[in-house]
């Protein structure tokens, strides 16, 4: 079963990998967008329009109807484009059971209350949350990849950047056309969305929470075996092996094969090699924090505290089903009002009781390190063949989502059925409300991620109080402020550096060497105690053999130059 499990998984990789050479220059990507369907016959149009210069493409706007007026380099379309311009809108798919991402209550409201009004159509596009990197890949190599291209990690961004997926920014077109977003974002902009000196990058605001990432535990089970809740690593493995004990479950886990941070609770001897060795895109294997990982790991599976096939489960979807289904007790998510996880639980069992897992328990000496995200949300680019037009259209539609009325009813609902407003203005969830404006089960976020990362009252205390009501499903509040107060008693993020220019080894790398870390990954998990130590050094020679070590000297030479930021 391991050697099916791992030839899928390299076979997974390689398709990534011979897609990520299948972009190569902008050039060729600019040629791909002959085979764009959605966009027919107009690809060839919009390589040449591309290269008009910007009082060119106003004027000939302007020439094409009344509905639009030049005003300097930029064509006013405040009263509508004269004919239609369609956009397409990237929106992940998290296979929410009855939940069509791409025409539901809201892509409709969309359309009708801006849309419309603009002769806009807006068209979403479906990505797979679990598989965006390949979906994204297939796209735009294919041509025919949405308007925005997104990722929510930078290395990942830049990789596309590299492909020549995305086009260059006009930031004054952005400011021209997107009056309210550019204002929020400009500083933001300004500082991480240059490239090799190019504007590569546009960005969602963010006021950073920690507390919607929670591990849920199963409390009964503690209860059961007379434990108390673990705040170490060494206290996490006793309740384990007394559940193994029990005959209660195992640790839960699922693979780790993309955003690499599985680290961070490991850093406390080497936290001054951080900054070369953070990297969300490529596993640093040969780190002492991820040895100690890795050893760790393999000692729970050795000890019968995590199932020895853990890494079946490729994706959240699959740990939630082991967690719900009484086969492992703990369970790691981004949480949120509408969740299943809990009451999918309770169907199976329904004497269940959930707890939050205090952070600390996931590491050597119970210090909470953790992945801290820097001051930016979703990054974003737009699709090298996207024609100015759209690129408009694009833009109008961010700054018709940043309004405050409209981001509100996006994150919201409708007033009187999705929510009540308190009488402090924060909207108060209805309790299974599931009538036609039902949000998604993550508050419909993969729609106003565009803009805005997590909702925002404007005030810290304001944020909790309406993070109780929609972070945690009704009566389990109490998730939530556990939650809080543990990331309020033991705050030790760690901020990784963004570089400011390509790490070429990484772009060239980056797929061969995931391809080699799951193989290592699984192999050091589940081998025998005794082979660990050499299977590691093995392992570590040939990554560094593979590519490893020439991003390490790119990185220090780039850190060495101060072409990062970290702040």
């Amino acid at each position: 079963m391991k050697r099916k499990l791992l030839a899928a998984l390299l076979a997974s990789a390689m398709v990534v990998t011979s897609f990520a050479g299948c972009g190569g220059s902008k050039d060729t990507a600019d040629t791909s967008s002959d085979a764009a369907s959605d966009k027919g016959d107009a690809a060839e149009e919009k390589e040449s329009e591309a290269v008009a210069d910007d009082a060119g493409e106003a004027t000939e706007a302007a020439d094409a109807g009344a509905g639009a007026e030049s005003s300097g380099s930029y064509t006013d379309y405040s009263g509508g484009f004269p004919e239609q311009v369609t956009i397409q809108i990237p929106v992940y798919d998290r296979s929410f059971e009855g939940w069509d991402v791409t025409n539901n209550y809201y892509t409709n409201w969309v359309q009708s209350e801006f849309g419309d009004k603009y002769n806009i159509k807006v068209e979403y596009v479906a990505i797979n949350r679990t598989n965006e990197v390949q979906d994204y890949m297939q796209l735009i190599a294919a041509g025919t990849a949405p308007d925005i291209i997104m990722h929510y990690d930078m290395p990942q961004a830049v990789n596309y950047w590299n492909e020549g997926a995305m086009q260059e920014l006009d930031l004054d077109e952005i400011a021209y056309y997107a009056p309210t977003y550019y204002e929020k974002l400009k500083d933001t902009i300004a500082k991480y969305g240059q490239l090799d000196g190019s504007n590569a990058f546009f960005f969602a605001e963010r006021e950073a929470i920690y507390y919607n990432w929670i591990t849920l535990i199963r409390q009964d089970w503690l209860d059961k075996v007379g434990a108390e809740m673990p705040t170490n690593l060494d206290e996490l493995n006793a309740v384990a092996a007394k559940w193994k004990e029990a005959g209660l479950g195992t640790l839960g886990d699922q693979l780790k094969n993309k955003s690499f941070t599985f680290e961070y609770p490991f850093m406390t001897s080497c936290l001054d090699e951080s900054d070369l060795y953070l990297d969300l895109n490529v596993a640093p294997l040969t780190w002492a924090a991820s040895k100690d990982y890795l050893k760790n790991l393999n000692k729970q599976v050795n000890e019968g505290l995590m199932d020895p096939e853990f890494y079946l489960n490729e994706d959240d979807a699959a740990w939630k089903a082991d967690f719900v289904s009484g086969k492992c007790g703990t369970y790691s998510f981004y949480i949120n009002s509408s969740t299943d996880a809990i009451s999918s639980l309770l169907a199976n069992d329904p004497d269940a009781k959930v707890a939050a897992m205090n952070p600390g328990a996931g590491s050597p000496d119970g210090k909470n390190y953790y992945y801290e995200y820097p001051p930016y949300g979703m990054v974003m680019g737009i699709n090298s063949n996207s024609t100015p037009e759209e690129r408009a259209a694009v833009w109008m539609l961010l700054d018709w989502m940043i309004q405050p009325d409209n981001l509100f009813y996006l994150q919201n609902g409708v007033e009187g059925e999705n929510y009540t407003l308190s009488a402090d203005g924060i909207a108060e969830p209805v309790a299974d409300f599931a009538g036609e404006s039902k949000l998604s089960q993550n508050n419909n976020k993969d729609y106003w991620c565009l803009v805005q990362e997590v909702a925002d009252y404007g005030d810290e205390e304001k944020n909790f109080k309406a993070n109780l009501k929609t972070l945690a499903p009704a009566g389990y509040e109490q998730l939530i402020q556990d939650n809080y107060d543990y990331y309020k008693a033991n705050d030790n993020g760690v901020v990784s550096p963004i570089f400011t220019t390509t790490v070429e080894s990484s772009a060239e790398y980056a797929a061969d060497l995931t391809a080699l870390w799951l193989e290592a990954y699984v192999d050091l998990a589940t081998c025998k105690p005794d082979e660990f130590d050499s299977k590691y050094e093995e392992y570590s020679k040939e990554y560094l053999e593979a590519g490893y070590q020439e991003i390490l000297d790119e990185k220090q030479s780039l850190i060495d130059e101060g072409k990062c930021i970290k702040e």
